[in-house]
């Protein structure tokens, strides 16, 4: 499977460090061995280091700093030692006791990796002197290395401070904390509620083999409504002996609902379509936040203001003349404006491009579709600053980021001359927190791919569409560079991003085009009509291959985003019926999968094995079904659609909602360097409607792999912001609830 990220995101630098001295190693072994030495401060300061810009020393039996003021980043002032051994699979308690003055500061304590690419292994961010004064974890190491690192990041702080440290100790070969997620009552629910004309649906987790009678409850605490579970059995995706519950004949209004089964009581949740209409909208606002190149007004998003990232002023050095990585190429590009792709930095045309399409192709729904409602996504609807210029605002919205995707054209005259550059992202990882504009990495601009290429053809096309009646000259642009793209594709097809490329941001390789081929030739199609693009997409395997597999579609698998497209978009293709009935046919196995599935859900990877952003396939699972119902107005597709929503919502194993906001227990710690309240209470968490990524089988990051070893299917996820791997968020998965939570406020 292609992976998003290739390397840790979460950086350390002892590159500032003096080492105050060294000493030889004390290698690990089977039993408990303690990896610091002198963490008791009892014999000085050996064999500890300190920054360049910190002042350390030992002070009544504790190592202290005297941090400067004014730094911008966590690691411009840091005390450690290195040559630290680490074992791979093995458990290490990482204790210390610290204090500051003046209280409240946070301090970044890490176990990474001392030499390039800085890898962390693990951190924690107390504030000290407000958290208690004692910490103590354990995590289990993902590397062999003799090169490791113990540190305290102490920068970031427009004040000095005073911070001292004590027996500090990483003791290996200790058994490991067992993780046991808090996943509440027994009955999962759909946290945010029901559409009164809806399917109503909730799972039980209980021992009991037998039917169990069920009380629903309105907000008052009167049964509103009776019936009995259906057993189910054990759920390979959660390990759980589960029963199902139906209530959708309960169709009446009303708040603060609760379902009674099994002596347990659910989480509240309503009957009625306001909290979709507010999904709607929150959704889609998030890509606001996301911006980069423009300064967040907090008159737009209370809570979320910000300077503009990249726009030139120090510290960082900015996106309007971003070069090449070294012999890539010898000009120099202004790609500021897009939206951030995630959690990080990084600008990536790949995910960009099928993000964009999916925003787009909300909008698209919605004109033509029987239940769209285009007027809920018109001008003034987002409150963006572009509102009131009489173009619906998520076309204002989606444009920021294809502005930033033109840019990404490689200039006529230059080798390689209308393909895109794949990325541009920091030199290295940066830590977290760290507000773009407080960014101080270099900029680079990735090699050119065929991918990106076409990711850049499709959406312009698109876009040409659906801006003509606003835009005419932008729409023409547009138009000219996707045309220019798919020449620019057609001459160089096998140009593919190098996996290695994962330093500073992810690699996104993608080793096959030949569905972004697909797709953007349905789209060149759909907007122009021409010969060319029809005879391209009728030519092209893709068109008649089986696509609706059980991952679904996303960045690096685009032939969904032309099929569906020319299964609703009005053309004169030849063979559009069975265009249509290949969707259909793909909904039929969503739809078969949902009903065999305890939790209610179109999604059953192989061996129960969830995937990176597994949250959004779903979700993406669900558009399949929504576009079915679209196509044929058969209700068994709309209620598919919107059962599939209450996985997401909170009927899953964990009784939680990856939506940020929704729900009485939500996701809201999603790996961010900006939405960083767990390390920051000065900054955020995310705002409401942001999606995250939700269980990853392969845990790929240290954090999750500390706590989440052996885990099964829907277990393999926590709610933390070091755990990249299960909790990020990112445009892409946003961009698939904003299309979800769009056609599900339509249907109330």
């Amino acid at each position: 499977m292609n992976r998003r990220r290739t390397a840790a995101l979460l950086s350390l630098t002892g590159l500032l460090a003096t080492a105050l001295t060294a000493l030889p190693v004390t290698p690990a072994g089977a039993d408990e061995v303690e990896q610091v030495r002198n963490g008791t401060f009892d014999n000085g300061t050996d064999p500890w280091w300190a920054s360049a810009s910190v002042t350390a020393g030992p002070s009544d039996g504790r190592l202290c700093a005297d941090v400067p003021g004014g730094t911008a980043n966590r690691w411009d002032a840091a005390v450690g030692q290195n040559d630290i051994t680490l074992v791979k699979g093995e458990s290490y308690r990482f204790s210390f006791s610290a204090t500051g003055s003046p209280a409240g500061h946070v301090v970044r304590a890490i176990v990474g990796l001392q030499v390039e690419p800085y890898d962390t292994y693990y951190e924690v961010s107390p504030q000290v002197s407000v958290s208690g004064d004692s910490y103590s974890y354990t995590f289990t190491s993902p590397v062999d290395t003799a090169r490791g690192q113990v540190g305290f990041q102490l920068g970031g702080s427009a004040d000095p401070w005073r911070f001292c440290v004590d027996d500090v100790s990483l003791l290996g070969g200790v058994a490991p904390e067992p993780y046991e997620p808090d996943t509440g009552p027994r009955v999962r629910v759909n946290q945010v509620g029901y559409l009164p004309a809806g399917p109503k649906n909730a799972t039980l987790v209980t021992d009991a083999a037998q039917r169990l009678p069920w009380q629903l409850k309105d907000g008052a605490g009167r049964v509103a409504r009776k019936g009995w579970t259906e057993p189910r059995g054990v759920d390979g995706s959660s390990g759980q002996n589960v029963h199902s519950i139906d209530f959708g004949g309960h169709r009446k209004r009303g708040t603060g609902y609760t379902l009674v089964v099994d002596g347990e009581t659910s989480r509240p949740f309503d009957i009625g379509t306001g909290a979709y209409e507010r999904l709607r909208l929150d959704s889609a606002k998030y890509y606001y936040t996301q911006r980069s190149g423009t300064e967040i007004r907090d008159d737009l998003r209370p809570g979320y203001a910000r300077p503009a990232g990249h726009v030139d002023v120090a510290p960082n050095q900015g996106d309007g003349a971003v070069p090449c990585q070294p012999g890539v190429c010898d000009y120099t590009l202004d790609v500021t404006g897009g939206w951030y792709d995630a959690g990080d930095h990084g600008k990536y045309v790949v995910n960009g491009g099928i993000s964009t399409w999916e925003v787009l192709s909300t909008y698209e729904r919605a004109l033509h579709a029987r239940t769209g409602r285009a007027d809920r996504l018109g001008d003034g609807t987002l409150d963006i600053p572009e509102s009131g210029n009489k173009v619906p605002d998520i076309l204002d919205e989606a444009r920021w980021e294809l502005e930033f995707l033109l840019k990404m054209q490689v200039p006529d005259g230059e080798p390689l001359a209308g393909m895109a550059h794949h990325k541009i992202h920091d030199e290295q990882w940066t830590g977290l927190p760290l507000l773009p504009g407080a960014d101080p990495q270099k900029r680079e601009l990735h090699p050119p791919s065929t991918a990106a290429t076409l990711n850049l053809a499709a959406t312009a096309a698109q876009a040409a569409r659906l801006y003509r009646p606003y835009d005419k000259e932008f729409a023409a642009t547009a138009l000219a560079a996707a045309r220019e793209a798919w020449t620019a594709a057609l001459a160089h097809p096998d140009l593919l991003a190098d996996p290695n490329d994962g330093i500073g941001g992810g690699a996104y390789d993608d080793a096959t085009v030949a569905d972004e081929f697909y797709w953007a030739a349905a789209e060149l199609y759909l907007t122009t009509g021409e010969h060319q693009f029809k005879e391209y997409v009728l030519n092209s395997p893709v068109h008649t291959a089986d696509i609706f597999g059980p991952l679904g579609f996303d960045w690096a698998r685009t032939a969904a985003a032309g099929r569906l497209d020319l299964a609703t978009v009005p053309s004169r293709l030849p063979g559009r019926d069975k265009v249509r009935r290949s969707v259909v046919q793909g909904a039929d196995g969503y739809l078969a999968t949902l009903k065999a599935h305890p939790y209610g859900m179109p999604y059953a990877p192989d061996g129960n094995v969830y995937d990176w952003g597994s949250s959004h396939q779903v979700l993406n699972n669900a558009v399949v079904l929504a576009t079915a119902y679209d196509l044929t107005g058969a209700a068994k597709y709309r209620d598919g659609a919107l059962q599939s929503m209450d996985y997401i919502l909170g009927r899953n194993a964990l009784n939680i909602s990856y939506v940020t906001g929704y729900g009485e227990v939500n996701a809201h710690r999603q790996h961010s360097r900006w939405y960083a309240n767990q390390l920051d209470p000065n900054l955020p968490d995310p705002p409401a409607g942001t999606l995250s990524g939700g269980p990853n089988s392969s845990i790929q990051d240290p954090f999750a792999q500390s706590k989440l070893q052996g885990c099964v299917g829907q277990f393999c996820y926590i709610d933390d912001i070091q755990s990249w791997s299960t909790n990020e968020h990112t445009i892409n998965w946003n961009a698939a609830l904003t299309r979800m939570a769009s056609f599900v406020a339509d249907q109330g």
